[in-house]
């Protein structure tokens, strides 16, 4: 998609997210300013643009000059001055955000989209005393969103729909795919699913069924495939076969809903808790945080680049 309104975007918050919105958003040819209080925030968008500058041009994307297009902002209002996009990406704190938007539409150009990276607080939450809520709204990635296509774009109360729509075009312009969802529900639509599975996940890891390790390998060697190619309805409707969910739901769907009762319900009191922490870090521990990063990454863009040309047979 070609950039048509997009210039100038500002970043605020430069953690794991921010600095990946900060790499995206400069592979993108975007001018980006950052803005965060951390005493080492040069180091760290120095270090961030140069471990994911392979990615970005894994992607297609031109990586020449990148680090030439981010610049460094003393405050906020520095960062956001002339941007024609803010991505905030603070924590997860009503009140500070009620403090940080406040600040965000006093500064920013009138036209500037307002996102929040957010990843379980609705908009309405933090903009009930704002003069202008029009050009808020939630823009939740996937970690790390440089690489994962998912941005769910969820309006809040006050939001208007010329800004859900230039938030989607602006998603899409980055390569991303946004969804939008109409209705706000805490932790939004993804971070729900991804819960759901956990709290089953570390139930059956503490009753003994599996290890982590176990369970991981059960995920990436069945639903972790199927998902990421057809996702759960498309592949319950395919495991009807020729009735499709009609038959899916009315036969194997009734023996379903009976094991929903028995879905498990995880103590996860501190003895619990400690006792999965040393399951996970003996399953993991051996290697450093950065090499389970690089293999997640390499992974993850195998898989990426796997179902584009899939796409493009399709067409």
């Amino acid at each position: 998609m070609k950039n048509t309104s997009f210039t100038t975007a500002a970043v605020i918050g430069a953690g794991t997210i921010g600095l990946s919105w900060t790499a995206l958003f400069a592979g993108h040819g975007l001018t980006v300013r950052v803005s965060d209080p951390r005493p080492d925030l040069a180091e760290a968008v120095a270090a961030a643009l140069a471990e994911f500058t392979p990615h970005l041009a894994a992607q297609g994307l031109d990586v020449e000059g990148l680090a030439g297009r981010v610049q460094l902002a003393g405050s906020v209002a520095e960062a956001v001055r002339g941007a024609d996009v803010v991505q905030e990406n603070g924590p997860e704190s009503v009140e500070f955000k009620k403090d940080l938007f406040a600040t965000l539409v006093a500064e920013a150009p009138s036209h500037a989209l307002l996102l929040s990276s957010s990843s379980a607080i609705p908009s309405t939450a933090f903009t009930g005393d704002l003069t202008d809520a029009s050009r808020v709204l939630i823009g939740h990635p996937f970690n790390p969103p440089h690489l994962i296509p998912l941005v769910e774009v969820v309006p809040g109360e006050r939001t208007s729909e010329d800004s859900v729509q230039a938030a989607v075009d602006f998603y899409t312009f980055l390569g991303r795919v946004p969804v939008v969802e109409r209705k706000e529900m805490p932790g939004f639509v993804g971070n729900r699913l991804q819960n759901a599975l956990n709290r089953e996940a570390i139930y059956l890891v503490e009753q003994g069924v599996v290890t982590p390790e176990d369970l991981d390998a059960v995920m990436t060697n069945s639903l972790g495939i199927r998902w990421a190619t057809v996702g759960p309805f498309l592949g319950s409707h395919l495991g009807g076969g020729p009735g499709g969910y009609r038959h899916m739901a009315e036969h194997i769907g009734v023996s379903m809903k009976q094991m929903w009762a028995g879905l498990g319900n995880p103590a996860q009191g501190p003895e619990e808790t400690e006792r999965l922490v040393e399951a996970v870090e003996k399953a993991y521990g051996s290697s450093t945080y950065s090499e389970l990063a690089e293999t997640r990454d390499r992974k993850q863009l195998a898989v990426l680049s796997a179902l584009d040309s899939a796409r493009t047979e399709e067409n």
